[in-house]
């Protein structure tokens, strides 16, 4: 693609030129989002206490698709966290979300800051409108325990052996470890 071509299509579907609708489907989401953080870092935090970093991994194994799963419920959406490293292949990014983690990613390079780094727009998938809504993951001290290049050996035997197709490791401070990502149905 080339570069002009690249900068239109970002012009396009930039969210600062989105409509009142979208604007406020990406309010709504952004809500969903913060729900979702809060649950899992409260989970996450109590492990911690807990047992640690081996204890963390059970929280994301079976606690963050419950949290996942009980959010998509409330909303009526489809809530979610994938990655361009995924940990557990069953979360792995669909083509669209592909697309917006590889331009997060451009985003970053450019000097972007992650934290507040999000992408919406409204897509047409297979005859089926919806809108689309994605906020990164900032890669935090804490994450690096377990998705970092020093993992302990017990935490490394606790991973393999939870994840066997791991690839959600080698991140370092500030990288976008993933996106929270949100499909909402439209009528």
């Amino acid at each position: 693609m080339s570069r002009l071509l690249l900068i239109a299509l970002t012009f396009i579907l930039t969210p600062a030129y989105a409509d009142n609708h979208q604007k406020e489907l990406a309010g709504k989401s952004k809500v969903a989002v913060k729900e979702f953080m809060g649950q899992l870092k409260g989970e996450l935090q109590s492990a911690m206490k807990s047992g640690g970093p081996i204890k963390a991994v059970d929280v994301c194994k079976e606690k963050a698709p419950v949290i996942a799963q009980n959010l998509s419920k409330k909303y009526g959406w489809k809530i979610a966290r994938t990655s361009l490293k995924t940990r557990n292949s069953s979360n792995a990014p669909d083509a669209w979300e592909s697309k917006v983690l590889h331009s997060f990613e451009k985003r970053k390079l450019d000097g972007e800051k992650v934290k507040p780094m999000a992408y919406f727009e409204t897509v047409n998938e297979n005859g089926v409108k919806s809108f689309r809504f994605m906020k990164a993951i900032p890669t935090g001290k804490a994450c690096l325990s377990c998705h970092g290049d020093n993992i302990e050996p017990a935490l490394t035997a606790k991973l393999d052996s939870s994840y066997p197709n791991d690839k959600a490791r080698g991140f370092t401070l500030g990288d976008i470890r993933g996106a929270f990502s949100i499909t909402q149905p439209m009528n």
